[in-house]
């Protein structure tokens, strides 16, 4: 499918206006919504190329940029120590609330957005993982996709480091699939087994997948990228938003139309 992918969007939030990047198919018509979260150097060309995979199998994809109240419009951090250091200095300084706020602009804007649906799902990476668990607490999200999430077994997100994740469990209603690898430091296995316990407590619909792979694995820059796997995953994660999101326009709808028209 082909995609448009050069537009963005300035989106209101109490603590600013944050530079939010929309990915869609490029045929007219109504698709589900996507919210992605970033990992903590926010939209590089890995993600970039994420959204893209998304929007080509038919969903609006939004990306804002999770630390807009502390860098320049545009900014995207490097993949190397400065960046990282950066990244984890600014995850523990935007306060809670500030990340929660966030999610409800991105959630409204493709709710209201033209060629949208209104059916919406999210889906995050590393910290982007943590930030999605928290916006599938928002009513409407229907399917939310956690890739490695941090922080969640520590309460470490945010200003303060006591994040109130674990808590407030119950309040996700539609189906959450967490994905993690086995040989990642970030999430040992004592905290994937508090997290899954919290989760089946709460009586959470939910799919749970390990896999041997390192952090960091979806991404498809350096030496921890596995790409088996992260085709298996973008598998499993898009049959999830297509079943609970629906396809969208995907095929003409006139009669004796060319039925890959929107392809």
């Amino acid at each position: 499918m082909t995609i448009t992918d050069h537009e963005f969007v300035d989106l209101p939030t109490p603590t600013g206006p944050m530079r939010t990047h929309v990915f869609r198919p490029a045929a007219p018509g109504k698709y589900p919504g996507i919210l992605l979260f970033s990992e903590i150097f926010q939209v590089t060309g890995p993600i970039r190329r994420t959204a893209a995979l998304l929007a080509g199998n038919g969903f609006v994809v939004a990306v804002p940029e999770i630390y807009h109240e502390y860098e320049p419009a545009g900014t995207a951090l490097a993949y190397d120590t400065a960046g990282a250091d950066r990244g984890n200095e600014l995850k523990t300084t935007k306060p809670i609330e500030a990340y929660d706020a966030d999610a409800r602009a991105v959630l409204e804007y493709l709710a209201s957005h033209p060629a949208s649906t209104g059916k919406l799902g999210v889906v995050g990476i590393c910290i982007g993982g943590h930030l999605a668990f928290r916006a599938a607490m928002n009513p409407g999200v229907l399917a939310t996709t956690c890739f490695y999430a941090t922080d969640i077994h520590k309460r470490s997100l945010g200003a303060g480091m006591n994040d109130n994740s674990l808590d407030r469990i119950p309040e996700i209603q539609g189906e959450l699939l967490m994905i993690w690898g086995r040989q990642d430091p970030h999430v040992p296995l004592e905290g994937r087994v508090k997290i899954h316990a919290a989760l089946e407590a709460a009586g959470t619909f939910f799919q749970w997948h390990e896999f041997n792979a390192a952090h960091a694995f979806l991404r498809d820059e350096g030496p921890r990228y596995n790409p088996v796997l992260a085709q298996q995953c973008y598998g499993v994660a898009i049959e999830m938003f297509k079943r609970r999101l629906g396809e969208g326009d995907l095929f003409a709808a006139q009669a004796g139309g060319n039925a890959q028209t929107k392809h």
